[in-house]
């Protein structure tokens, strides 16, 4: 009951947070010049001999004032020294996993939820090749709307032929009717938007939970990682000796939580775990080396951590690469 508790009072927290994200994002939009058009929005990459591509759902402001820190003065020096302000462009950014015979996507965007400048993954896909009914497998690594608002489209099924994969934690929690009913009222427009993401395809059984650290395909293994969410999981991809991990919402704020990883976030429902697995994260990915893909780092978001010698880390990004065979005239 006292965890419960403690949830429900963080969800009302977090509730109260977005509510006042549309209000940010005009902010944003006003600090921000728009652009006259859209950017591009892929990136292409290998892991071993797997392409992935990071597909951009668009960008929207986040107030610094979410950020959980008792020293706002060292907060607004890591925004000044990063050279921004808030609020802060903050990207949000699925993947797809081009696998044999599968088109694999680790998380759905925002959809319709979250304003006008997001909802460009449809669009995303589609600028590489890939219709929505073409998503073989979704990886949710964890409910909220802003991974799996894009999952449809009012109650129609925005990739009527995939598989959802989720850990069942988030399953239990978000669609516990008695857990919405105990919310308080800020809090239950959460389990009202998983039953929209995710009911449409409980109903035609195309929702395949899975128990902690689970192998989904060969190469593609779950990884828990609870604390932002009751099941917030990662997604590791390995081949030839090559890995990549979907961090999902290891982060918000990189030029925050990067040199100091111990910054929460009202979105995170145990913000203890979720600095915790944060600290985990980010000292493994420094130590073995591998490639990280948060999903809310600068588009594409994909890269590589290091030590900054001072108790945090240093984000060093994938380099642009365009080498492939240009086509004969």
């Amino acid at each position: 009951m006292k965890l419960r508790s403690t949830l429900l009072i963080a969800l009302t927290a977090t509730a109260s947070a977005i509510a006042v994200l549309a209000p940010q994002a005009t902010m944003a939009q006003a600090a921000t010049p728009k652009l006259a058009q859209s950017q591009a929005g892929y990136h292409r990459l290998k892991v071993g001999d797997v392409e992935v591509i990071a597909l951009s759902d668009g960008t929207i402001g986040l107030d610094k004032k979410l950020l959980q820190t008792e020293d706002r003065h060292a907060l607004d020096a890591a925004l000044a020294f990063a050279y921004v302000a808030s609020p802060l462009d903050t990207s949000v950014n699925a993947y797809l996993i081009k696998l044999s015979g599968k088109r694999v996507l680790v998380d759905a965007g925002t959809g319709t939820l979250f304003g006008p400048t997001l909802n460009k993954l449809p669009a995303s896909l589609r600028a590489v090749g890939v219709e929505p009914e073409q998503i073989t497998d979704v990886l949710v690594t964890h409910v909220h709307t802003d991974h799996t608002g894009g999952l449809t489209d009012g109650p129609k099924r925005l990739f009527p032929n995939a598989v959802i994969h989720l850990d069942q934690r988030e399953i239990d929690f978000w669609l516990n009717p008695i857990n919405e009913a105990k919310a308080e009222q800020s809090a239950k427009p959460f389990f009202q938007q998983a039953r929209t993401s995710l009911e449409p395809y409980l109903q035609a059984k195309q929702v395949q939970a899975f128990d902690g650290a689970t192998d989904i395909f060969p190469g593609v293994r779950s990884v828990p990682a609870p604390g932002h969410t009751p099941g917030h999981s990662f997604y590791r991809l390995e081949s030839q000796g090559s890995t990549l991990m979907f961090w999902g919402d290891v982060m918000h704020v990189a030029d925050v939580q990067l040199p100091d990883p111990s910054v929460a976030i009202d979105y995170d429902v145990d913000a203890k775990a979720a600095v915790a697995q944060r600290k985990l994260a980010f000292a493994d990915a420094a130590e073995r080396g591998y490639l990280v893909a948060p999903a809310h780092m600068a588009f594409p978001g994909v890269g590589h951590l290091r030590p900054d010698g001072k108790g945090g880390y240093r984000w060093l990004p994938l380099p642009y690469v365009n080498d492939a065979v240009a086509a004969s005239r």
